[in-house]
């Protein structure tokens, strides 16, 4: 059992990256964490200024331009520009941080031997048609931003095999839970409904993503660190298959309002129609999904309702677009 560990966690005032941080510190009160943290557009600080324990630390810097850090035993990078939107209208800002700066981070691990944890996204595979990716599959991205990430595991995997980089990559699906920015798709649904503001829902609405509360997602993180195997990557996914038309009639019907709210608009240019990943091998080593999805998202509607001061310091009319992907970011 490891008593004690030392981890710097890379954007660590983003949505997952906060998450984890909350998760580390109630489950290992040995465990001492550095937040490293450029304070981008995916940054929030409210995310943890409640957050009072001498074994957490923050720092503001940058991946792609940090030189060194201190002697940690383990990197988990959650560091990256994440709306695909937005990777549609500037790509070239994704490739900068989510593969060249990741290399930076990667230079530093392999000169200090850290270890280290990507946080990658199922979006790598491209659209499903209905099967279950595995970890073998091969990356078919269809956005800028899924491409990034893409030639970031790819990085990790040759550094792993070049350099014995004692590295993991996870896969994950679509998160929900506290924390979301307001851009992504369940937190805008809540917002603008709470405003009396329609739901701009792309094409016909029958894009289906595979759903998993954030702390499940914290919880298989942790399970990779502790029980993973180096070179290995590890899909994670609670098997929650729901169409985006759906999952909006789903929160409109627990906020108590009319489904005539929904509008459908222009879809976005690459839209994968399905994500589906097959999970047995992070199961394999005593992970499973515990939150039910009717009661996460309800717990997250709640949450968002009673945290109106955090979203209202961030929201801006960009972010509640109906079709953001047409912006000039």
């Amino acid at each position: 059992m490891i008593v004690s560990m030392r981890l710097l966690v890379t954007g660590g005032l983003g949505f997952i990256g906060s998450n984890f941080i909350r998760y580390v510190l109630s489950n290992y009160h040995d465990y001492q964490i550095i937040n490293l943290d450029k304070l981008g557009y995916g940054s929030n600080p409210d995310n943890l200024r409640d957050i009072s324990n001498p074994n957490y630390r923050f720092l503001q810097g940058d991946i792609s331009n940090t030189a060194k850090f201190d002697e940690v035993d383990i990197v988990a990078n959650f560091a990256a520009e994440t709306h695909v939107d937005r990777s549609i209208s500037n790509p070239r800002t994704f490739l900068a941080s989510n593969a060249t700066g990741m290399l930076n981070l990667l230079e530093i691990c392999r000169r200090e031997d850290s270890q280290f944890l990507q946080v990658s996204t199922d979006e790598v595979y491209g659209s499903s048609g209905g099967r279950e990716f595995d970890e073998n599959d091969r990356l078919n991205p269809s956005s800028p931003y899924a491409a990034s990430k893409a030639a970031a595991d790819l990085l990790i995997n040759a550094y792993h095999k070049t350099y014995g980089l004692r590295s993991y990559v996870s896969r994950c699906t679509n998160n929900y839970g506290p924390y979301q920015s307001p851009e992504k798709f369940i937190p805008k649904v809540i917002i603008r409904a709470s405003l009396g503001k329609p739901i701009p829902i792309y094409g016909t609405g029958r894009q289906i993503r595979d759903w998993i509360h954030v702390r499940d997602h914290c919880a298989a993180l942790d399970t990779i660190i502790h029980s993973g195997k180096y070179g290995e990557i590890y899909n994670i996914g609670a098997n929650i298959q729901v169409e985006n038309a759906n999952i909006a009639k789903q929160i409109l019907t627990v906020m108590g309002k009319p489904h005539s709210l929904i509008e459908y608009v222009q879809d976005r240019p690459g839209h994968d129609i399905r994500y589906r990943l097959d999970t047995w091998k992070v199961r394999s080593l005593g992970w499973k999904p515990m939150i039910d999805f009717g009661e996460g998202l309800k717990e997250t509607v709640d949450w968002y309702l009673q945290h109106t001061s955090w979203w209202n310091r961030v929201i801006d009319e960009k972010m509640l677009s109906p079709t953001p992907w047409k912006e000039n970011w």
